[in-house]
């Protein structure tokens, strides 16, 4: 939903990337940033809207981005994609990023428009195992973003530690970076970032990617 730069931007990198995109905006005039190899469908109206959301095959998206120039109206429609529709993969684009605490309770993922890139959206709403950040000059230690089994959050972080050949270097909580120690706990919506060898990269996702209990 929207269709400014940075709706625009994302839409067409999903479209490269081998995604089928619907564009939602209230004004026509706005599909002209797709440019003229965009072929996506193009649905103008209210992004909240039930009508418009079906017409733009929200029963069969895989995910959902939100990035009016409207924050009431991002998180509305983000709400309804996730509470109505199913959608897992939800993001929401906010202006005031002094709201973005009550938005994450709200379970919607947010970014700020400080913080904005296109890059931050499609982590959200096109989940990989993980995202190299940094690497060291020999490619032999990664920075990664990685992904968790929902069962990893309520966990102690330093778990990672002790259940991965990765250490956790910080976590993202928010939108601001912090190091954890022994107490910190594993909340839904971290993004946790590990230190990890190229070798030991392959095994720390696949744990990962099960539940704490399913490698104890």
């Amino acid at each position: 939903m929207g269709c400014g730069r940075v709706g625009s931007g994302l839409a067409i990198e999903l479209e490269a990337a081998g995604h089928t995109v619907a564009v939602i905006d209230q004004n026509r005039e706005s599909f002209r940033r797709l440019g003229p190899d965009f072929h996506g469908q193009t649905v103008a109206g209210v992004g909240f809207d039930s009508d418009t959301l079906l017409e733009a095959g929200i029963e069969k998206a895989g995910a959902f981005a939100a990035v009016s120039n409207g924050d009431n109206s991002n998180i509305l429609a983000a709400r309804v994609a996730r509470e109505t529709y199913g959608v897992q993969n939800v993001v929401a684009r906010i202006y005031d990023s002094g709201r973005a605490e009550i938005y994450q309770r709200l379970g919607i993922p947010t970014v700020a428009t400080v913080l904005w890139t296109t890059d931050q959206i499609l982590r959200r709403i096109v989940p990989e195992a993980s995202r190299s950040e940094w690497r060291d000059a020999s490619g032999t230690v990664q920075l990664c973003e990685v992904q968790l089994h929902d069962e990893w959050f309520g966990n102690p972080a330093h778990l990672i530690d002790t259940s991965t050949p990765a250490r956790v270097a910080f976590i993202t909580r928010l939108g601001e970076g912090m190091i954890p120690n022994l107490h910190t706990v594993l909340q839904e919506g971290d993004l946790v970032h590990v230190m990890v060898t190229e070798k030991e990269l392959e095994i720390t996702n696949n744990i990962l990617s099960q539940s704490p209990e399913a490698n104890s």
